[in-house]
């Protein structure tokens, strides 16, 4: 192939491809404006003010920012008395968003989620997680494959009139018994014994 012939060819199709570049971007801007043509305009859905009462709503009791402050505040007090300064306390409402969290001196990161994750499960079941720890057992599909659940001793559940609202967890200690006395201790300050 002769050199004029390979430039004229290339020429040509720089050419071609810039003249089918140019006739696509032309026909872009006009889609958008067909296709607003076409969508019929709705209106912005308006907000349902929903009544409250029986039927409709639910009315729900929360452990307030001052009482779980003192709450994990007394847990760690407790262990720190106990020589373990190193954990973690959460407060958990029953759905598991944290209330408040208050991580000890020299407290690993692993002992942030441990605490929540007691206190989420302690919350949800109603009960200790070391009385928990003992359902468990067994061959199975069990409960402790349910995400955000941590099943080891160290969570106490709040409740008000029976009815567990929130949950207090501790983790980092040696041995979930001490976790667990924290807990309890930090429950325990919020009805003031």
């Amino acid at each position: 192939m002769k050199k004029s012939t390979f430039v004229a060819a290339a020429v040509s199709a720089v050419v071609l491809t810039g003249g089918i570049t140019v006739a696509a971007n032309a026909v872009q801007p006009a889609q958008p404006a067909l296709a607003a043509q076409l969508a019929p305009a709705q209106p912005a859905p308006a907000a349902v003010d929903v009544p409250a009462g029986e039927g409709t709503t639910v009315a729900q009791n929360r452990i307030t920012a001052t009482a779980s402050a003192k709450a994990v505040q007394t847990a760690l007090e407790k262990c720190a008395a106990d020589k373990v300064p190193f954990v973690t306390v959460a407060v958990v409402d029953r759905f598991g968003t944290v209330q408040a969290l208050l991580r000890g001196d020299n407290a690993a990161e692993h002992t942030i989620e441990a605490a929540k994750e007691k206190a989420y499960t302690a919350a949800a079941f109603g009960a200790p997680t070391s009385e928990l720890a003992k359902r468990i057992q067994g061959p199975g599909p069990s409960i402790a494959n349910l995400p955000g659940t941590l099943f080891l001793a160290g969570g106490v559940p709040l409740k008000v009139n029976g009815v567990s609202v929130a949950g207090i967890g501790v983790g980092g200690a040696p041995d979930g018994a001490v976790d667990e006395a924290c807990a309890t201790a930090g429950a325990q300050a919020i009805v003031g014994k």
